[in-house]
């Protein structure tokens, strides 16, 4: 067989392997956010996706990877968003940090109200054994990079917003009450927006 007879059994195959590890991911997402971490089983993720665990082995090395696989592509998305936003608002002529951080954390909130579940997810606590340290690892890359928008005499400045940012986003992703949490986020960022630069 030539080259380009096999190229197309390559591609075919990667897309089946990109397929399958998709519908894992999405089962994973079901089971863990109507289950909990600890209560899901890997056959039930497998069977939620029509594959095996054969499949589900050669993908992740099992229920952690899975969760955490998860984690990392939300918290992905989420970097995009502020990304995106800070970079919107700089690109109209925005240069205040305050605003650029609100720019970012409106960003974000939006994320957690489009991906509710599972950003609750991460935030209940029923996690694989060590997340809370990933976790608390996150938060403090979080507040380096909302650092990085404010001058180097301002890192408790930052601290206390990025801090006050997260208990909102506990309770936007947390709460029962949708437009509740919708207007508490709006409060925590209208409160920071007045807190006055140093």
């Amino acid at each position: 067989m030539s080259s380009d007879t096999e190229r197309p059994v390559t591609v075919r195959t990667s897309e089946r392997g990109a397929a399958t590890r998709g519908a894992l991911l999405e089962a994973a997402r079901e089971i863990f956010v109507t289950r909990g971490f600890a209560e899901a089983g890997v056959t039930d993720v497998v069977s939620r996706a029509g594959a095996s665990v054969g499949s589900l082995y050669h993908h992740f090395s099992g229920k952690a990877d899975l969760y955490l696989t998860l984690f990392e592509e939300f918290q992905s998305r989420q970097t995009q968003r502020t990304k995106h936003a800070v970079q919107a608002v700089r690109g109209e002529g925005e240069s205040d940090p305050m605003r650029l951080f609100i720019a970012g954390a409106r960003a974000y909130l939006e994320g957690c109200f489009d991906e509710r579940e599972l950003a609750a997810l991460f935030l209940r606590g029923d996690g694989p054994p060590g997340f809370e340290v990933i976790m608390r690892d996150r938060m403090r890359q979080w507040a380096r990079r909302n650092a990085a928008l404010f001058e180097d005499d301002k890192g408790a400045l930052v601290v206390v917003v990025t801090g006050a940012l997260a208990a909102a986003v506990s309770e936007v992703a947390l709460s029962d009450d949708v437009a509740a949490a919708r207007r508490l986020s709006e409060d925590v960022l209208a409160i920071i927006e007045r807190i006055p630069l140093p």
